[in-house]
């Protein structure tokens, strides 16, 4: 009797631990699974947000909220007016906009002319941008418009960024020019070559002027994106995706392969923000979204 006792005894310990096993199994399976929906499983060696203009179908409120649920961190290129909404889910501005109703991607800092004038917008999106406790603040070269050689325009953005520089450094704000392509997307833009701005970032020489490196855009200019950023990264305060070609969804419908970029971002040292800033082709826009910021969470 001791001894089907004692085995009996046996069992039923192995039967209960299986069963915590098993009971632990399925609650850490749950845990994941719920991990996994809210976002909060990301690996955070890349700090995630998304750029406002692709989902502008979607209200800012609901796109807060999928943000969240996502793991997004930042709803970018936003204009002052959307800074409370943010801020009010508990997200950040990565990069502010800097287009105006005067200024924007056309017309910019190459041209002597529009000095005056960029001047005094930057340096009221400076102070919003300081107020709300946002760091970084989108410009643009603006185009060569048939007029201006790369040499003036480089000559013109440093003259004229050098006046809202010392303000900038004053508010802790950084100033951030995007390079975008000129040959599908953005004709005649000056700024698009990372040579071109990085002699530019070497001409003003401040740590409150870099670069928003898109991988989209320079991809199709110059490719070599990975050689390019460890050559660059000190000058690359930020960066964008996008599928190559059409734009769109960063998996396997386009040419770049997206984790092995993030690999090499994070081997500079670098710990800000990518965004996405690819256009949707897929009905379902958040789950591409999701599976954008998946891919880059390296």
């Amino acid at each position: 009797m001791e001894n089907k006792t004692s085995r009996r005894n046996a069992m039923k310990k192995i039967v209960e631990g299986a069963a915590t096993v098993a009971l632990t199994g399925a609650i850490s399976s749950r845990l994941n699974a719920a991990d996994n929906e809210m976002g909060v499983a990301l690996k955070r060696r890349i700090n995630h947000s998304v750029c406002r203009w692709c989902y502008d179908s979607i209200e800012l409120e609901a796109l807060c909220k999928a943000a969240k649920t996502i793991g997004l961190q930042s709803i970018e290129l936003l204009t002052v007016e959307e800074f409370s909404t943010v801020k009010k889910h508990d997200l950040t501005c990565a990069m502010v906009s800097g287009i105006g109703k005067d200024y924007g991607i056309t017309k910019g800092w190459n041209t002597k002319e529009n000095h005056d004038g960029l001047e005094e917008w930057y340096k009221y999106l400076i102070d919003e941008t300081s107020k709300a406790g946002f760091t970084n603040l989108i410009c643009f070269s603006g185009n060569r418009a048939k007029k201006i050689d790369d040499e003036d325009g480089l000559k013109n953005c440093a003259k004229g960024l050098k006046k809202i520089l010392n303000y900038a450094e004053k508010k802790k704000v950084t100033i951030v020019m995007e390079l975008l392509n000129s040959k599908i997307d953005h004709k005649d833009y000056m700024c698009d070559h990372t040579d071109w701005g990085v002699e530019l970032c070497k001409k003003i020489d401040s740590d409150n002027f870099k670069l928003l490196y898109d991988i989209y855009h320079m991809q199709i200019m110059e490719g070599d994106i990975i050689n390019t950023i460890r050559a660059n990264s000190k000058y690359i305060a930020h960066y964008h995706t996008g599928g190559v070609p059409g734009r769109h969804e960063i998996d396997e419908t386009q040419e770049i392969y997206y984790p092995s970029i993030m690999n090499a971002i994070v081997e500079t040292g670098y710990r800000g923000f990518v965004a996405q800033e690819f256009i949707p082709a897929r009905a379902d826009k958040l789950a591409s979204l999701k599976q954008g910021v998946n891919i880059c969470d390296i």
